[in-house]
């Protein structure tokens, strides 16, 4: 009888502790309101992700299926479909994903953080030497890139290459005119 009672104590102090106070509900919002560039911005990588993905297979196909003399004009079309796509989307998906965060990430924070971490978390995020480290973030990944480009880019050029050639011969179809003159009638680039 006696383990029956300490687990119906150990019980009611568990549903207890995941109760949420208004105070904690007032902390968990203040994040949230702190943080609503990070989940509008996840929510604009959403939006951009299948854009981009396009983007790259058009470039890919303005290049190997569209007479030279059209790209241009193809490439202008596609680019305007992209960016209204992005505009019109765009605001949706943010506005979803805004209201979508105390259902979420606010479930969340009220689950897993006491009131005293809550408190500290929004010590840490308004701090300014955070703030600072945030602003940088677009520094720091220029910096990153411009160097990690100039490093591999004749690594990524050349499978890029092969890869390419190897999923248009999967396809069937004719080889990019560039790859022609690289290779001899009837044969295929070696990999």
């Amino acid at each position: 009888m006696k383990k029956i009672l300490t687990l119906a104590l150990v019980l009611v102090a568990g549903v207890a502790q995941a109760q949420s106070s208004p105070a904690k509900k007032e902390l968990v919002n203040r994040i949230l309101v702190l943080q609503q560039a990070a989940i509008e911005q996840t929510a604009q990588t959403l939006v951009a992700r299948p854009a981009m993905q396009l983007q790259q297979q058009a470039a890919m196909a303005l290049q190997t299926r569209v007479p030279p003399e059209k790209r241009e004009a193809a490439a202008k079309l596609v680019q305007q479909d992209l960016k209204q796509y992005v505009e019109e989307v765009g605001p949706q998906v943010r506005q979803q994903a805004v209201k979508l965060g105390p259902s979420t990430i606010g479930a969340l924070l009220e689950e897993k953080f006491t009131e005293d971490e809550l408190k500290q978390l929004i010590t840490i995020i308004e701090s300014p030497v955070n703030r600072k480290f945030m602003q940088m973030g677009g520094d720091f990944e220029r910096a990153l890139g411009e160097k990690l480009v100039a490093q591999t880019q004749s690594l990524v050029a050349a499978r890029v290459k092969v890869l390419e050639q190897a999923v248009v011969k999967h396809l069937g179809l004719p080889p990019p005119a560039d790859s022609k003159a690289a290779a001899p009638a009837g044969k295929t680039p070696k990999k």
